[in-house]
């Protein structure tokens, strides 16, 4: 039943990030949109993330339940280590959540559009750059459980260059997926182009951040060369990621955007695979050289049994459900002059 558990840890964070990605993702590009095209990108990134804005931070409730009643000692260490960024993220998530509803429903259409716009992008930017400083840092060497000072404790466990360049792809990561949603969502031809070329800017940054991040994992002498290319699950990964991005932009070069999200998505899954299948069970790593293992530092067994059948009875309810939510959004309005 421990695996079961871990299975859905790993899945929860995969849709996660999928999902809450693609919508972080959307603001991230209304960041970085021009002021003439900003309406226009607004109106369709409303139609992209519509069908998981209400469920996309489910999978992040998941995750730290799992976390919580599982394993307490790995909940415990990094939400006392790392509340820091964990609080600046939570406070990102609630300011983006609040400015895309007041934006959206708010009935007096006045100056205060302009500060839920700048909330809700620049919220959009910082969430997802702190969800990956706090991956980076959970896997950095840098938390220390003995520290006895508030700098070595709550603020050098995360606010280093590896974090911070974690963070920093996890940024662009967010911005191509969703250009890659928004592609399929866009009216016309112009709108397309523009989110291809949107798609094509974050993948150069992802690139390049990706290389930021080899060079201060280097630095700060953390094996993620070794993680990455140590192995063949992670050899595999890698090829596979790079020849679906090849094969992306052929499609997207001949028009055909029907196989882009899935595409997308299985690039973000082997790249998760990749950084997580060597130091597995390993999800935290200590400053002493020790770490928390999901294997070691487990719950009782009674607990993770009972947890084990909890995630599996609900899943039978919320995927069909979610499942379901996806399809109702995607379907056109009714139209009374097309039924007849």
């Amino acid at each position: 039943m421990l695996y079961i558990v871990i299975t859905f840890l790993w899945t929860s964070i995969l849709l996660y990030l999928l999902m809450g990605g693609a919508d972080y993702g959307a603001g991230i590009i209304e960041l970085f949109t021009s002021r003439k095209n900003k309406e226009v990108t607004r109106k369709t990134l409303y139609s992209a993330i519509g069908p998981i804005w209400e469920a996309n931070h489910m999978w992040l409730i998941i995750a730290i339940v799992i976390l919580f009643v599982g394993f307490p000692v790995i909940y415990s260490t990094m939400s006392v280590n790392l509340h820091i960024p964990l609080t600046i993220m939570l406070l990102g998530i609630i300011a983006r959540g609040t400015a895309f509803t007041f934006r959206h429903y708010d009935a007096v259409v006045d100056d205060m559009q302009h500060i839920y716009n700048t909330i809700f992008a620049i919220s959009s930017f910082i969430t997802p750059l702190f969800l990956g400083i706090i991956a980076g840092s959970a896997v950095s060497g840098r938390i220390d459980p003995q520290a006895d000072t508030f700098l070595s404790a709550y603020i050098f466990s995360w606010l280093h260059w590896f974090a911070v360049t974690v963070g920093l792809f996890t940024v662009s990561i967010c911005g191509f997926l969703a250009s890659v949603y928004l592609i399929g969502e866009a009216d016309n031809e112009h709108d397309r182009l523009r989110f291809a070329h949107k798609a094509q800017f974050f993948n150069i940054a992802a690139v390049i951040c990706g290389m930021l991040v080899f060079t201060a994992a280097y630095f700060e002498k953390i094996p993620l060369l070794d993680w990455v290319f140590g192995n063949w699950v992670g050899r595999i990964a890698i090829v596979s990621a790079t020849s679906t991005l090849i094969y992306m932009w052929y499609l997207l070069y001949q028009g055909k955007i029907r196989l882009l999200r899935p595409l997308a998505g299985f690039q973000v899954t082997m790249i998760l695979l990749t950084t997580t299948y060597e130091h597995f069970p390993n999800i935290v790593i200590l400053k002493d050289g020790g770490y928390l293992s999901l294997l070691e530092h487990s719950g009782q067994e009674k607990t993770i049994q009972a947890l084990g059948l909890a995630l599996l009875i609900g899943s039978v309810f919320i995927l069909p459900a979610l499942f379901y939510l996806i399809y109702s959004f995607q379907k056109k309005p009714f139209s009374y002059r097309e039924s007849h």
